[in-house]
């Protein structure tokens, strides 16, 4: 099924080093594109091409187009 994201933020959100492992952050999704979700997997680097203000599709593999 195809998503549309406007992404708001240029990566993920980092969460500082808790009990569980404190020697390692978590990171959360900040794209919506990510497949472990909500954990960021690195999906976003996808978006860096995006123009400020305009809406892009992705498909499942991936793609982007610009929605008008």
């Amino acid at each position: 099924m195809p998503r549309i994201v406007r992404l708001d933020r240029d990566g993920p959100y980092k969460i500082e080093p808790q009990d569980i492992d404190p020697t390692k952050p978590i990171f959360i999704c900040g794209c919506g594109l990510t497949k472990k979700a909500p954990f960021c997997d690195g999906t976003h680097k996808t978006c860096k091409n995006e123009v400020p203000g305009k809406t892009y599709r992705y498909d499942d593999q991936g793609m982007a187009s610009e929605v008008d």
